[in-house]
């Protein structure tokens, strides 16, 4: 069913789709605060923040409702250009630039040593189940939203845009981190050994790297504002010019991988210190850090609506790249312990330094060169999928209107692509690395548990609808994960066997009770639910719990502000919204329901009669 705001307006002849996807595409306000001058009706509506809040948090949409109520508030259509090796290469390049070049040598260097590679092992088994729950939801709801819609979908509104929340805060974060590193890796490109010389120091200020002066990076303000305007053109050419780039980038890690176990030596692995020198507490303390690497994947979920075989090319793009990558990051971690030992990599330019190490001066170039490709592509792909997620969070009006606009022309989300590009750039200029890598490691994990919840629950409420089972099942299993991390973090090995055994125990009892739901014929699914999924929440739960306590308290400020916008923003927005397109309706939406329905009863008949008389021309030849 749809709905349809309109106005006192003159009678039109247009075709009811037409009207529909019209009326969809007017600015309803979305919020009638935000749009009166009126002081008063704001505090009238801060006034029914209780009873907003009862209705619109846990409200849900159908899958339906989100391809096509949902999807004509934009406008205009995003254009399906894409197909499935698109999508692998996307998500390719949107994980390999940030993970290999800006993570490996801060967590070898530091937190794992030559164990670096398994910690991306742990880290990939995580982001590989994560990955398939992603891939089952993108199916199912094949729309712009990622996370975010399939969460709206679950679990209601709030949970949706918490996630949503996040997510944009993981993008525009990465992203500016990324951006600040490509400089690094451009300076060694051309033989400039201090990349701070590109940079310009702002006087009077500190809180730098090691407490120094801040220094702003204008070159990775150039970046983002460039492959800003890139995106705002044309999707299809942006993931042109990403495919070049990605191939010359994987020649790159075959070379680097090669040139590292041909010129390195297994002894680097050993000495110093062996190769746990942190303990197994450091290669899981690694492995939430390098988590970081695999924000990526999820950007492929946000081109459902560009995607010309949505069913068949999202799980191939999804999980196809997923196991690229995490081949790659194992290999290329492993080859840079190969080529220096752990205590003498350098965190900012690993890579490059270890080739200049061994004699490789050319090759060092050469690395610089590539990785500020990797970055470049990285970026691009990262862009994309952060201007779709706030572009349907602002369909959803949490976000102002204007944000979900897609341009008729280019079919691309412009607003928030601005939006979004300015506000990365804003921040690249002056944030340090060390800064917020653990906070993107944390929601990033966040959300992905969030999806793995969801998916377990629709499998087995919409089979059985016994809700109470489900969220028992999903408490007691995060419950026994959460006791059997803080066991690990206190070094408590009683309790590791009891609460280890306590989560195998309810996964098995939950699988033989409850009959998740049967896929349809040939749709993708996650094979043997609830385990991969239950996996899932576990590794989530138990890598949140390895970074450190700061981490904790700057996302606890965050969520504070996003939930502070949402109860004095979102949701009067959505719920005004809502109302109107509800209440104002009315005889409009029946009527044009009822001449739509004619309409394809009669092309129906018109279509059987055409059939059957071909059909009898057919025997009576």
């Amino acid at each position: 069913m749809y709905y349809i705001y309109t106005q006192t307006q003159k009678p039109s002849h247009h075709h009811p789709r037409e009207k529909l996807k019209m009326a969809a595409a007017a600015d309803i306000p979305g919020s009638g605060f935000c749009n009166s001058s009126s002081l008063g009706h704001y505090l009238h509506s801060l006034s029914q923040t209780p009873h907003r809040l009862r209705k619109r948090m846990f409200a849900t949409w159908t899958p339906e409702q989100e391809l096509n109520q949902v999807r004509l508030r934009s406008g205009a259509d995003m254009k399906r250009k894409l197909r499935w090796y698109d999508l692998t290469a996307l998500g390719v390049a949107g994980m390999l630039g940030a993970g290999v070049f800006v993570t490996t040598g801060r967590v070898a260097h530091s937190v794992s040593g030559p164990s670096v590679f398994i910690s991306y092992l742990i880290a990939a088994v995580s982001a590989l189940l994560s990955s398939l729950c992603y891939a089952e939801f993108s199916v199912q709801v094949p729309v712009a939203g990622g996370a975010f819609s399939y969460l709206r979908v679950t679990f209601g509104e709030f949970v949706g845009y918490f996630a949503g929340a996040n997510i944009l805060m993981e993008y525009v974060l990465s992203n500016a981190a990324v951006a600040r590193s490509f400089t690094n890796y451009l300076c060694g490109a051309v033989g400039q050994k201090d990349p701070n010389q590109w940079r310009v120091e702002l006087p009077g200020l500190s809180g730098g790297t090691g407490g120094g002066p801040v220094m702003l990076d204008f070159p990775a303000v150039a970046l983002i504002l460039f492959l800003t305007i890139c995106l705002c053109h044309s999707t299809k050419e942006s993931s042109i010019l990403n495919m070049i780039m990605t191939v010359f980038h994987v020649l790159l890690f075959g070379f680097i991988i090669v040139a590292g176990f041909c010129n390195g030596s297994a002894k680097n692995l050993v000495e110093p210190g062996g190769l746990v020198p942190f303990g197994a507490k450091g290669i899981f303390d690694g492995a939430a850090i390098v988590y970081f690497s695999y924000i990526g994947y999820d950007s492929v979920s946000t081109m459902a609506e560009e995607i010309q075989d949505p069913s068949r090319s999202l799980p191939v793009g999804i999980v196809g790249s997923m196991l690229i990558v995490s081949a790659v990051y194992c290999l290329m971690a492993l080859s840079l312990c190969f080529m220096v030992p752990y205590d003498q990599i350098l965190p900012d330019t690993s890579f490059a330094a270890a080739f200049e190490k061994i004699g490789w001066k050319w090759a060092s170039n050469m690395v610089g060169a590539g990785a500020s490709l990797g970055i470049v592509a990285s970026l691009l792909v990262a862009m994309l999928g952060q201007a779709r997620y706030l572009c349907v969070i602002g369909r959803a009006r949490l976000a102002p209107s204007w944000l979900a606009r897609v341009h008729p022309s280019t079919g691309t989300p412009l607003n928030a692509t601005l939006f979004l590009g300015v506000c990365t750039a804003m921040i690249a200029v002056f944030t340090e690395l060390d800064v917020i890598f653990e906070i993107i490691s944390l929601s990033t994990l966040l959300v992905f548990y969030l999806v793995a919840n969801a998916l377990i629950y629709r499998r087995h409420v919409i089979a059985s609808n016994r809700r109470l089972h489900a969220h028992l099942f999903l408490f007691l299993l995060s419950s026994g994960s959460l006791g059997f991390s803080v066991s690990w973090k206190f070094g408590q090995l009683w309790c590791l066997a009891l609460f280890g055994g306590f989560v195998i125990a309810v996964i098995a009892f939950f699988h033989s009770s409850l009959q998740p739901e049967t896929p349809a014929p040939g749709a993708w699914a996650v094979p043997l639910m609830p385990w991969p999924a239950a996996v899932s929440i576990f590794l989530s739960v138990f890598l949140m719990t390895t970074l450190k306590a700061l981490s904790f308290q700057r996302f606890a400020v965050w969520t504070c502000v996003i939930t502070l916008f949402y109860v004095l923003y979102g949701v009067h927005s959505s719920y005004e919204a809502e109302e109107m397109e509800a209440v104002i309706v009315g005889p409009n939406m029946a009527a044009a329901a009822a001449r739509m329905m004619k309409e394809i009863k009669s092309s129906i008949l018109e279509l059987q009669t055409h059939l059957a008389y071909k059909l009898q021309c057919t025997t009576e030849l």
